[in-house]
């Protein structure tokens, strides 16, 4: 991206460990988002380190080398009033445990920016008093009619004050808490909110795509400033939108245009390597269609050419966002089957390919690389682990007008005797579920959708169009030991939170979901598969960057 490891020191000194394994993962996947050294910041229990370690801490941090963030909820404010007399505040009763909606209070917008998914905690609450001016209100709750602050921050002896649990906080199945609570840490450990200004968007090719980019860029907060494209047609399209934006042929014009610091690249996946390359050297951070690249080696000298830049160099990954797949993630993380051993993915039916790029070979990388960019990425984010082997097969029998295969099969082992299986056909009569995951506690069946959108016609008739299956989540089923079935209830879509992710990247150096190193990862998997197919189906072991 690169990602520049350990954003501050976070000793985290609370009862119990759900929280240190939550929170230290994210920290050591963040980066630090703006110049300078910020203080050790300590998470504090004041129940759990005792008056003596707590009164050590508040004196470091009256000293300047240390910030607390002490949680203060559930505690009996006794405990915790040498810590309430640092932070200017007093605690009033704990309120039984409730879902609790968090508000950032004036000047601190910041701490919520974009957390559309920002958990409602189930906890007790304390309320917290400003008694010193010199604190401030920085997070609050409403109670009744009014809103009573719930955090507050005092930079003359660097304690912040939070007056929920942040173990509860971070209990969702989203990681809005995460990021909240991450917030907290930077305000704390740099003495403000460090937000780095969004770069002006530039968009290389306004294809299928265009549209879909500029709405999750608005929401995210960018400004998309610039569109190139060669077709006379579609930089009309883009301009009934974007009727600021400039408008170019020439993807030189588009490198040098005012306000642009980002390009997101749209363009066929032989090219996207040569354009990463191109907007890399102009200095802008790049964001790249799926797949990353068309082997593994190009991916390796994208990524190690934006660390180099100190640049971001992210991939659109937008369907790790599908609601069927983060409904099975949830179900495989809570541990609802168990420990999962067998994983099946299928796309396609019977017809004939698009005759657009995507079916040339040589442009797109093929049948492996078109969907599979998609699904050997939902499949290495749900199996964790090394992959001991990748195996292909393709088949090329009907359409011959095509250079992709008709359907290939990706087989993949890993280390721990898990297989998954990968399967894109285009002469699928009968389809195959889009998921079919076995655990040793129960399993999972995602079952294709066949809808319908019904309208009326200009003079009343009947106007129904169908959905092709892949346009719809799946409905997803989990199935119990003894034979019954459960359906699963899926997260509402999140169009635009690849967009919303990256603006938080940029600004707070929170990491994106979909890990650049793990799209180049997907890569080598698609490589190994083609290589292996040519091959007859030998097992080959790719390298692997992120696992």
């Amino acid at each position: 991206m690169p990602f520049r490891r350990n954003v501050h020191e976070t000793r985290i000194l609370s009862e119990g460990s759900a929280l240190t394994e939550a929170l230290s993962p994210w920290l050591q996947r963040c980066q630090p988002p703006a110049p300078g050294q910020p203080v050790p910041v300590a998470l504090v229990d004041p129940g759990t380190v005792g008056p003596d370690v707590l009164d050590g801490l508040l004196s470091d941090a009256a000293a300047g080398s240390v910030a607390l963030v002490v949680a203060a909820a559930g505690q009996p404010p006794e405990i915790a009033e040498s810590a309430l007399k640092a932070a200017g505040v007093d605690a009033g009763a704990a309120v039984p445990a409730h879902p609790v909606r968090l508000r950032a209070a004036t000047g601190f917008a910041a701490l919520t920016a974009r957390l559309d998914d920002l958990p409602e905690p189930l906890t007790p609450v304390v309320p917290l008093t400003v008694t010193d001016p010199s604190a401030s209100v920085i997070l609050t709750a409403p109670m009744g009619l009014r809103q009573v602050p719930v955090a507050t921050w005092r930079p003359e002896t660097n304690v912040l004050m939070l007056g929920v649990d942040p173990e509860a906080l971070i209990a969702g199945p989203e990681d809005g808490g995460l990021r909240l609570l991450h917030r907290l840490l930077l305000l704390a450990g740099h003495g403000r909110m460090p937000v780095a200004s969004l770069p002006g968007v530039g968009l290389l090719g306004y294809g299928a795509i265009g549209a879909e980019h500029v709405a999750g860029f608005r929401a995210a907060g960018f400004e998309v400033v610039a569109v190139c494209d060669r077709s006379p047609g579609r930089l009309a399209a883009a301009s009934q939108i974007l009727p600021e934006a400039r408008t170019c042929a020439d993807a030189d014009a588009l490198m040098e245009a005012p306000g642009v610091g980002l390009i997101a690249i749209s363009t066929p996946p032989d090219s996207h390597a040569a354009w990463a390359a191109a907007t890399l050297a102009a200095g802008h951070h790049a964001v790249v269609e799926k797949p990353l690249a068309l082997s593994a080696g190009q991916a390796d000298e994208m990524l190690d050419a934006a660390s180099g830049a100190g640049l971001t160099l992210a991939v659109y990954q937008n369907r790790r966002f599908d609601p069927d797949f983060l409904a099975i993630q949830r179900l495989v993380r809570r541990g609802r089957l168990g420990r999962v051993f067998h994983v099946e993915a299928f796309v396609g039916g019977y017809g004939h390919p698009c005759n657009y790029w995507h079916s040339d070979a040589a442009v797109s990388g093929g049948t492996a690389f078109d969907w599979g960019s998609h699904y050997l990425d939902q499949i290495l984010a749900l199996v964790p682990g090394p992959v001991e082997w990748v195996r292909g097969s393709a088949h090329k029998l009907r359409w011959h007008d095509v250079t992709n295969a008709d359907q290939v099969r990706i087989q993949l082992r890993f280390a721990d005797g898990t297989e998954a299986e990968f399967v894109h056909s285009d002469l699928a009569a009968a389809l195959k579920p889009k998921w079919y995951v076995l655990g040793t506690e129960g399993a999972v069946v995602g079952e294709w959708r066949r809808e319908r959108v019904v309208g009326r016609t200009p003079v009343g008739l009947l106007d129904e169009d169908v959905l092709a299956p892949a346009d719809s989540p799946a409905t997803v089923w989990l199935h119990h030991p003894d034979g019954s079935r459960t359906e699963v209830a899926q997260p509402g879509s999140a169009p635009g939170r690849y967009h919303r992710e990256l603006a938080d990247w940029l600004q707070f150096g929170e990491p994106l979901t979909a890990d650049p190193d793990q799209s180049r990862d997907v890569v080598a998997v698609l490589e190994a598969a083609v290589a292996s197919a040519d091959d007859g189906g030998r097992p080959l072991s790719p390298t692997f960057r992120a696992r």
